[in-house]
């Protein structure tokens, strides 16, 4: 066997844990917003483990390429999608997704 060869399924191995680690964790939380931590690492980790277990086992080339730009378009558009889902949520929850004094959502504005 070539190293290559296990060093990739280790890489491969690992992205399948986290995935594991992290459905297990989104079962087991109470609330969306406390699940959505959980998806994070099955949205990244995974995901750039199985593109660097793909650059160890076929080198640098067009498909390794086109892996790392779309696990950089998900980098970058992780965090606002997190973003977008929490709030919402909020709105969902609270009918709006601002915040006034003592915690309460803002009533309407009375129109004068």
């Amino acid at each position: 066997m070539i190293i290559k060869d296990v060093f990739s399924d280790i890489l491969l191995g690992l992205a399948v844990l986290i995935v594991i680690a992290s459905a297990v964790g989104v079962l087991v939380m109470r609330d969306a917003y406390q699940k959505l931590h959980f998806v994070t690492p099955a949205a990244l980790i995974g995901p750039a483990l199985v593109a660097l277990a793909l650059m160890v086992q076929h080198g640098v080339y067009e498909m390794t390429g086109e892996s790392f730009l779309a696990l950089f378009f998900m980098i970058v558009a992780g965090p606002f999608i997190s973003h977008a889902t929490i709030r919402a949520i909020r709105v969902r929850e609270k009918g709006d997704w601002r915040l006034q004094r003592g915690g309460q959502a803002p009533a309407e504005e009375k129109e004068q």
